[in-house]
């Protein structure tokens, strides 16, 4: 799967936001309506965590230096975190606390008008924003299911504005709501329950988020795709007879670290050997484009040795091989 930034798909989530994010505060100024002002920062801060996303995509194509001889990529990752951290606290726990204040002091909405249309052009824009994210993600998931292509995406940016976006729809379905039985029951509190769910809403996505860009600043292995195809790589069946063992890591969602222990023949030459690594890289590269970083390691293939496992201080965090993996 490729790990493509998605640029189209933020920028058009980033211009939907701020207009729709203008019109929610102005709707708030003239209805009163928190479900309007909790959206109104719900759109503000993910049009910040577009920003961020675009800051890092930018940040990431910096020149490896000598003291980061690995280069930026992970920068990607460290600012889809940081998308959400900003979701949890200004979006969720602000709408939750306006909600709680809107509950325990209700008053009726006014101008009833401007809150329902701004919802109803948020919503619009909200789904061509959404629209644009899944043609995008289309062309990358393949096969896989929605919540399979956000945990196994290399690249944060899809997965956040598409949660982003779809957590944006439901909102406003929720604020739609909570302003409508507002005014048929003419009690504000239906508003400010609208609000709460809201933020209950991107306090769950946050976390969702959260979770995933923290497995990714961890540290994420290559697909299982991926592996088979770099181990098939590897191997000639002449002078690299098999792969003995291996470990991939994402240096970023566009660059890959590959480092195996590779049999080879006992009486092989060294210039043999070395002729036989080279090629394997090339072969390597050409099987999947990611893998920049590429270190093979020669060794004589012993079945005894092989037969005890793996050695648990050869890695660390201990032995945990890949499940395509030998």
């Amino acid at each position: 799967m490729s790990a493509s930034g998605g640029t189209k798909a933020i920028v058009a989530a980033l211009g939907a936001n701020l207009a729709i994010a203008a019109s929610k505060f102005v709707a708030f100024a003239f209805s009163g309506s928190s479900s309007m002002l909790a959206e109104g920062v719900h759109s503000l801060a993910d049009s910040g965590n577009q920003f961020l996303l675009l800051v890092g995509g930018k940040k990431a194509q910096r020149e490896a230096t000598p003291q980061h001889p690995f280069g930026y990529g992970r920068e990607r990752y460290i600012y889809a975190f940081l998308v959400s951290i900003v979701l949890f606290s200004v979006g969720g726990m602000f709408a939750i606390y306006e909600g709680y204040e809107k509950i325990n002091h209700p008053h009726e909405v006014e101008h009833w008008y401007w809150p329902v249309g701004v919802l109803v052009f948020a919503i619009i824009a909200e789904g061509f924003s959404f629209r644009t994210a899944i043609k995008e993600s289309n062309e990358l998931r393949g096969k896989l299911s929605w919540s399979q292509f956000i945990r196994r995406a290399k690249a944060p940016e899809l997965p956040v504005v598409l949660l982003e976006d779809f957590g944006a729809l439901i909102g406003l379905v929720l604020a739609l709501g909570g302003v409508g039985l507002a005014l048929l029951t003419g009690d504000g509190v239906w508003d400010g329950i609208g609000t709460v769910c809201i933020g209950v809403l991107l306090v769950l996505i946050a976390l969702v988020l959260a979770a995933e860009t923290k497995s990714l600043l961890l540290g994420e292995a290559a697909g299982i795709e991926e592996v088979e195809k770099i181990e098939a790589a590897i191997v000639d069946g002449t002078t690299v007879t098999r792969v003995i063992h291996m470990r991939t890591l994402h240096l970023g969602p566009e660059e890959l670290l590959v480092a195996a222990k590779i049999a080879v023949r006992h009486d092989d030459t060294a210039a043999e050997v070395a002729s036989a690594i080279d090629a394997a890289e090339v072969r390597i590269r050409a099987a999947v484009p990611i893998a920049r970083v590429i270190y093979l390691e020669p060794d004589i293939y012993s079945e005894a040795a092989a037969a005890k496992g793996p050695d648990p201080e050869a890695t660390p965090g201990g032995p945990t091989p890949h499940p395509a993996g030998h």
